[in-house]
């Protein structure tokens, strides 16, 4: 029996079940996939005697079955949930026993649920079109209370981490609720709420900096997202002329972009010396979670990946110069292009790269399948690049929905099947856990999230022929080799915030000056001329988000490749096995943290040498030897 159904009465009528089933669940929605609505159709038939075929009727009259466009929002009550907060802090405090401390526990989860759900309705609404008014105000009213509601949130969790009964707790929800719980503490104080607001309108306004972007090009304007299959032209002076087109977006906003970030350098370190931290850094380890490393496990593995990456992405690079023709170390615009005849491209449009991902995920295994048909058939991608739609792309969690949710900006390039594979990799692993109690336990920490979605990416290899057609060994080749490349670049991301939260009051000309220096040590095969300045002159990390909007998450992205690459080197000797320690290791969800879920699928820490030497020879040795005769 699915537990969401466990504790309903047996013989109930139609009406009577329906309403013990949203008074029960966590949820007050529960979105039902097709597989699921037929297994509970027949298990409806069976326990609770009525026609399994009023199922699919009854759930969507109940408002169980939603596609994303009937999903409603309305602004929450800030005040009204405040007040709620406190009196089930209170109650929970003062609880007689267990029973009665558990139902305040849940009760409060569907409060925050709500809140949540409207929060996250109106973010995806917002970066869909930031030009739209209504929902930019949404968001500036979640910017501005949302700092105001964590003061009360933190109460209930002092009250939680001090209760009597939490060995029963831990015994129901698991450990990993309270070491949560305490890193939670360490983030927030009421002093800090005024840096919080204004943290959030700084990040909210660089989003809007960039979505605003209408870049000149050909006799046209252009995204950012729209200008990526300009920038990897196989035209070598069309493709430089449009690197410079983008960079010169850049050039006219650097001063805001800069005073935008050390405004947001200033407030974190103000927090995290209000909060006892030396600087930010120790805040900012805080705030992702992170419980089972620290900095010096990212130090050991920053030297590995000196060590024994670099040399292998110098390699990488080396050779395509010589198919490129053009002289080592080559131009940001030429180390862009990997193939004289261009890069890997999808063998059609939209709807074709839609269409073979739900092929793809039908054919890999029966959960696969569900959980596609869930998402495209309720509307749960929206993926095509648009003016005024943020850039980048996400998935994200309608937790009251129980649903994920992919945004994404298709641009015609390669990055458009990654998309299917690597967001629908994050949503895959929610899906799988999404009725997990409390809702915060659906998702593990980011490095262990990032694993989810950068594996399926490589699960997806068999299926290549039909995502990109004649491409399919192109882009077999450059997945591998950028999987790679990437891992330095994302250690330098890193390195980079490491530095600056330590010497928080670095000028932007010194901040600058420090990227340019690590592209030395990280990436050396990157030419640094004066054909495009604002690469050359060590500004291009402003346009990487993370850096503004989420700090010290990027290295999250680097181990996780890591542990990808473990799962790239058992699937070419038997994907049926890889594909069950993928499974093994989604299906604890957020129960566990990174270090305890790759022990338990049988995977190898990748902190220190030892988690890069093997891969690294692995796929090093495949791109030597793998057959790129006539491409050219």
């Amino acid at each position: 029996m699915p537990r969401y159904l466990q504790g309903i009465p047996s013989k109930l009528g139609p009406a009577q079940f329906l309403s013990s089933l949203t008074s029960t669940t966590f949820d007050l929605a529960l979105m039902i996939s097709p597989a699921s609505a037929k297994r509970l159709a027949k298990h409806m038939g069976r326990v609770y005697n009525f026609p399994a075929g009023k199922c699919a009727g009854l759930l969507t009259k109940a408002g169980l079955s939603m596609k994303f466009s009937q999903m409603t929002y309305a602004r929450p009550d800030a005040d009204a949930i405040k007040l709620e907060l406190e009196r089930l802090t209170g109650e929970f405090a003062s609880a007689e026993d267990f029973e009665a401390a558990d139902a305040l526990f849940l009760k409060k989860e569907r409060l925050m649920d709500d809140w949540s759900t409207m929060h996250t309705l109106a973010q995806i609404r917002h970066d869909i079109d930031t030009r739209e008014e209504f929902y930019s105000g949404e968001v500036d009213f979640f910017d501005e209370t949302g700092p105001e509601l964590e003061e009360h949130c933190n109460r209930w969790t002092k009250a939680l981490l001090a209760s009597s009964f939490r060995g029963r707790f831990q015994e129901k929800y698991g450990e990993i609720l309270f070491i949560n719980a305490e890193l939670e503490l360490k983030c927030f104080s009421p002093e800090i709420i005024p840096e919080l607001k204004r943290e959030n309108a700084l990040t909210t306004e660089y989003a809007k900096l960039l979505a605003s972007a209408r870049i000149p090009f050909e006799g046209g304007e252009y995204t950012i997202a729209q200008m990526g299959p300009f920038k990897l032209d196989p035209d070598d002076d069309r493709r430089l002329a449009a690197w410079k087109a983008e960079a010169g977006f850049y050039k006219a906003n650097q001063p805001r972009l800069d005073g935008i970030y050390d405004e947001l350098v200033h407030l974190r370190d103000s927090m995290g010396k209000k909060l006892g931290f030396e600087d930010f850094t120790g805040l900012g380890y805080c705030r992702m979670g992170r419980s089972c490393w620290d900095i010096q496990d990212v130090e050991r593995f920053r030297a590995a990946v000196v060590k024994h990456l670099v040399p292998v992405a110098d390699k990488i690079y080396r050779r395509q110069a010589r198919r490129l023709g053009r002289e080592y170390p080559m131009s940001f615009a030429d180390n862009a292009l990997e193939f004289r005849s261009g890069n890997p491209k999808p063998a059609g449009g939209p709807e074709d790269i839609l269409a073979q991902g739900r092929r793809f995920y039908h054919e890999l295994s029966p959960e696969t399948a569900e959980f596609i048909d869930y998402m495209l058939d309720n509307e749960l991608m929206d993926v095509l690049s648009r003016p005024g739609k943020a850039g980048g792309g996400y998935c994200t969690d309608i937790s009251g929905y129980n649903s994920p949710f992919i945004f994404a900006n298709f641009n015609g390039t390669s990055g458009d099947v990654e998309v299917i594979t690597h967001e629908a990799g994050h949503a895959f692993a929610l899906f799988r856990s999404r009725m997990l109690i409390p809702a915060e336990l659906r998702w593990p920490s980011s490095e262990a999230c990032e694993v989810h979605s950068m594996s399926m990416e490589f699960f997806s290899w068999p299926w290549a022929e039909g995502f990109f057609g004649p491409d399919a060994r192109k882009f077999r080749y450059t997945h591998l080799s950028g999987a790679l490349t990437f891992i330095p670049y994302g250690t330098m991301v890193d390195h980079f915030q490491h530095e600056v939260y330590a010497h928080p009051d670095m000028s932007p000309a010194d901040r600058h000056a420090l990227w340019k220096r690590l592209l030395g040590v990280y990436m050396p095969w990157m030419r640094l001329d004066g054909d495009i300045p604002f690469y050359a002159e060590g500004q291009g990390w402003q346009r990487q988000l993370h850096i503004y909007e989420i700090p010290f998450y990027y290295i999250d992205y680097c181990l996780a490749q890591a542990v990808a690459l473990q799962f790239w080197a058992r699937s070419q000797e038997d994907q049926k096995a890889a594909w069950e320690t993928y499974m093994a290791y989604v299906a604890p969800g957020g129960t566990l943290n990174f270090l305890q879920l790759l022990d338990a699928a049988g995977l190898a820490s990748p902190f220190g040498d030892s988690g890069l030497v093997e891969v690294c020879k692995a796929a090093d040795r495949w791109l030597s030897e793998y057959d790129l005769s006539g491409i050219e």
